[in-house]
Order: structure tokens, then C-alpha cells, then sequence
């Protein structure tokens, strides 16, 4: 394939710390171990070799690259929800500040293009009409990770990607969020039609296949569905009838959407760890969030343990950074809670089963046919996690109507402390208004769903839920408010040098400036119902 710069570029910068980047781009990517094309394209490995890089990059799971997985999430979107906060000042004016960084945030873009889109477009190149069951497993893995980045950044080059034109329009995210639904369709349908035909896909992609999912078709379907279910979900507020007839769809089809933990998506790392752990447990620059001891601690909720370890610096307690604070030395609070077990294992969970049963439970709240009530589905959601994390007493959790969120308190720097912000309990109550029926949904998904945290970042700015201590300290110059936080970063530096049109016509359908505080498409100030 003929290389347009901005593809070029995105490559260029995910390999930049270790081949560096040159005009020669084909010549360096040229194989000299003297395996012919005919000897690779046996059992297809022509098209097969494209997956590993989107498996390991969708988030950056490779030895010695947790530092891109830093920079792609940690320092984001893992903070922006609540999740985490860095003991690090980082120069003390940054994203924890709401200065967004434009040398870490454009990780984001480059790693994603460079690696997701590279090697879906290629798989699509090759196998389209041919081998269509690599086709819809590699627009499946596209709509997963693509939809991170329009998430991320609102307009994107999606649709056009891989012309060779000098300037590369982008397309706006409702017209992504089409294309993915679509794309999805495609999928779907190409895979039950295989399962179908008595095709389980072992055979074919068995050993290629990092997501646990050994190949299973079936299993690619589930995911894909409750794929659907979350963008779904997410355009409720902007195209309420769009997003019924996705969602309604999703889970009417013949497979489903997940049901058992099974069927949770997750990725095996390469390397047998998680890059949070080493950014936690040996660089020290991650720490439990505040929100999370709030909202933890004050349900006693089971699964703290199996989150976060215990303060080293306060034993036998849970305690929690606040982000956006003024911090003046990292010692001052890295021997507070690190990350937990669950991000020990090797395998990086993307797709919880219980963010299934919560979004079908929202789904059902909002009157559409979710194959069960809002209230079963919800407490569904919750047994479900518990089961996941090995966590005990999910039911006497379910039924408590008495514990709140805690106030938060910084031992170190009581300046840091606030009150409660969430004020709801745990158990489902049938005569609540529909809102905070909404906000118990969404903040027990939030918990489920730990420690992934693009995905809770992009609940809380479409719901407002849970709700999370504000910063203390924001440098953002009036781009982005105190009172609703990040709702999504600019466009990326090397776009705005290589592909100055593209970022343009971005910009134009944004509505509203290139900043951190421009909502998109999706995240309106309409009410939630």
C-alpha cells in the first residue's frame, strides 16, 4: 500500500523510540529474513500477521512500552474518570491540571493509526471478498478501537483513511458512529452466517486470536453485539431513536449479547503483566483515585481488595489520591494506595459481561426491550462483577439501603478533603425518580467496569454519573471549566502539520473551538431523560 503522510507520520511516531524515521519507510519495512510472499501467505499469514499489532495496541500492552500506555490512557482518560490519580507533579501544570499536553496526548492519535487502523485497513485490503471472516473480525477490533479515538477526539479521519490525497477530510463523529453501526452489521452477519454453516472459526483463527476467545466465532458475535449495545448507548441523548434500534437489535439478534463472564472481552498480554502495574508498582506514579475511596470505602464494597492494595504509608487502609491538586513533592503521596490484583493478571479485561447487564438495565429503564426489567438486570450486573473479581457477598450488598460514599480526606494535606459528592445507596428502589435509578446504573458500572477508563470517562461525560470530586487546581486558562472537567482533547500536533486541511474541516464540525472543554457530538447538556 502507498503510504499518505499522515499515515506515514502516525506510524513514524509509534516507532520512533526504537527504529527511528525516515523517508525509506518501505525499504525499512522490507522483509530480509528471505521468506518469500508465496512461503508467507500460507494458512494466511499474509493477512493473519496484521492482528497481533491491534491486539497489543488498542491499549499498549508490549514490554517496555508501558511508558505509551502512560501517555495513550493512563494520564488521561484513567484520571479524567475518577479511577486514578498520579502522585507525579509532572511539572505541575498538566492534563491532572486540565493543561493538556499536547507531547503526551498525541500517543493517543499515533498509536491508534499506526497500529489499529494500519493493519485493519491492510486486513480489509486482502482479505475483502476473499477471506471475509478475517475482514469482520478485523472491522470488529477496528469499531473497538476506533471508537476510543472518536471518543477521544470528536472527527477523525475514519472513512477516508488510507486515500492518497494531499489533504484528508475528516468525517464527523456522527458520521463515524454510522459507519461503525454498519460495519458492525457487516460483521455480524458474516460471522453467524459461518457459525451457521457449522464453521466455529477454531480452526481458522484459533491461534491467532489474543482475546481468550480461542477463534469462536459465536464469541466474536456476543462481543460485537454488546459492542453495539455501548455505542448504542452513547448516542441516547444526541439520536434516542437511533440508539433504541441499535440497541433493541443488538440484543434481539440470534447470538446475544453477553451473559456470562465467558464472554467478557480481554486481551492475553504478551508479556504476562499489565502496563499499569509496572507504572503502579515500580515507577509509583499511579495511585488509587479519590473517588473511588469515596464511593468504595463508603459501601464497603468487597471488591476494594482485588482493586487496590492497602496504603503502605497508612496499613490496613484504602486511601486515595485527589487529581488536580497542587503537589509539591511525589513522596507526599506515593506510598498511598497502589493498583491491585486486577491489574496483575495477564489478561487486560476491555469489555466487561456486567457493562452488558448494566447497559441492558439502562436500556430497559428507558423503555426498550432489553429481554428483562431495569432491576433484575441491574442487580444482574452486579452479581456479575462480584463473580468476576472472586468477590463474596454480592447479595447482602444488593439489598443495602443505608451506606453512602464517604467524604474524602487527605491525611497529608487536609486542603485536599471534601465532603461527599455521591449521595445515593446500593439497593434498587422502584419508587426513585428515573434519575437516580440512572445514577445507580452508572455508578455500579463504573465499579465493575475498573480499570478501564476510557470507557468510564466517556459514561461520566454523557450522564454526569458518578459524580467526582472537581479539581482544586486548574490551569487551563478558561479552556475547560472547573465545574465540568475534560470533555475531550485537541487535535493532535503532527495533524496539524502534515494534514492542516484535514484538521480544519475537523474543526468545522466540532461546533465549537478546538479545545478541552468543546463537547461532542454525543455529549449534549440535554437532560438524561
Amino acid at each position: 500500500m502507498k503510504l499518505n503522510n499522515i499515515t506515514k507520520v502516525a506510524v513514524c511516531m509509534s516507532l520512533l523510540a526504537t527504529v527511528g524515521c525516515t523517508d525509506n519507510f518501505e525499504d525499512i519495512n522490507t522483509n530480509n529474513n528471505g521468506i518469500t510472499p508465496e512461503l508467507f501467505q500460507q494458512d494466511f499469514n499474509h493477512i493473519k500477521g496484521g492482528f497481533a499489532p491491534i491486539f497489543n495496541n488498542i491499549q499498549t500492552i508490549t514490554s517496555q512500552l508501558e511508558w505509551q500506555y502512560q501517555l495513550q490512557q493512563g494520564l488521561n482518560s484513567d484520571i479524567w474518570s475518577g479511577y486514578m490519580a498520579t502522585p507525579t507533579a509532572f511539572g505541575g501544570s498538566n492534563n491532572t491540571t486540565y493543561n493538556l499536553n499536547d507531547n503526551w496526548n498525541g500517543f493517543i492519535w499515533s498509536i491508534a493509526y499506526s497500529n489499529v487502523m494500519y493493519n485493519a485497513y491492510n486486513i480489509e485490503q486482502l482479505s475483502k471478498g476473499k477471506y471475509d471472516q478475517f475482514y469482520a473480525l478485523a472491522l470488529i477490533l477496528k469499531v473497538e478501537g476506533m471508537h476510543r479515538i472518536t471518543d477521544t477526539f470528536g472527527p477523525i479521519i475514519y472513512s477516508k483513511y488510507g486515500t492518497t490525497d494531499a489533504t484528508i477530510e475528516y468525517d464527523s463523529q456522527q458520521e463515524v458512529y454510522n459507519k461503525m453501526f454498519t460495519e458492525l452489521d457487516i460483521a455480524v452477519a458474516e460471522l453467524t452466517k459461518r457459525v451457521d454453516s457449522g464453521d466455529d472459526g477454531t480452526a481458522s483463527f484459533g491461534k491467532t486470536d489474543l482475546s481468550g476467545y480461542g477463534g469462536k466465532f459465536e464469541q466474536w458475535i456476543k462481543f460485537a453485539n454488546t459492542l453495539r449495545l455501548r455505542l448504542a448507548m452513547r448516542v441516547v441523548k444526541v439520536d434516542p431513536a437511533l440508539a433504541k434500534i441499535q440497541a433493541e437489535k443488538a440484543v434481539a439478534q440470534k447470538f446475544g449479547v453477553m451473559k456470562t463472564n465467558a464472554d467478557l472481552f480481554q486481551i492475553k498480554s504478551p508479556v504476562n503483566t499489565n502496563p499499569i502495574a509496572t507504572i503502579s508498582g515500580s515507577w509509583l506514579d499511579i495511585r488509587m483515585g479519590a473517588d473511588m475511596e469515596s464511593i468504595l470505602g463508603g459501601y464497603n464494597d468487597p471488591r476494594i481488595g482485588t482493586y487496590f492494595d492497602t496504603s503502605t504509608q497508612f496499613p490496613g487502609q484504602y486511601k486515595g489520591v485527589r487529581t488536580g491538586i497542587e503537589i509539591t513533592a511525589k513522596g507526599d503521596h506515593q506510598d498511598f494506595s497502589g493498583i491491585g490484583a486486577v491489574v496483575k493478571s495477564k489478561n487486560i479485561v476491555l469489555m466487561t459481561t456486567a457493562e452488558a447487564y448494566f447497559l441492558r438495565a439502562e436500556g430497559a429503564l428507558r423503555g426498550w426491550n432489553m429481554d428483562g426489567d431495569a432491576k433484575s438486570l441491574y442487580e444482574l450486573g452486579i452479581t456479575t462483577s462480584f463473580d468476576q473479581r472472586g468477590a463474596s457477598g454480592a447479595a447482602a450488598y444488593i439489598t443495602d439501603n443505608v451506606k453512602l460514599p464517604k467524604a474524602y480526606v487527605d491525611p497529608n494535606f487536609p486542603v485536599n478533603n471534601s465532603a461527599a459528592v455521591n449521595n445515593i445507596t446500593i439497593a434498587w428502589d422502584a419508587a426513585a425518580t428515573n434519575e437516580i435509578k440512572l445514577q445507580k446504573i452508572i455508578t455500579q458500572k463504573w465499579i465493575a467496569g475498573f480499570p478501564e477508563g476510557q470507557e468510564a470517562w466517556s459514561d461520566y461525560r454523557r450522564t454526569g454519573y458518578p459524580k467526582l470530586f472537581p479539581v482544586l487546581k486548574n490551569t487551563s486558562g478558561g479552556k475547560i471549566t472547573t465545574e465540568f472537567g475534560v470533555r475531550r482533547i485537541n487535535f493532535v500536533q503532527s495533524e496539524i502539520s502534515l494534514n492542516k486541511g484535514g484538521v480544519d474541516s475537523g474543526i468545522a464540525k466540532l461546533n465549537g473551538p478546538d479545545t478541552g472543554g468543546t463537547r461532542l457530538w454525543w455529549d449534549t447538556t440535554a437532560p438524561n431523560f
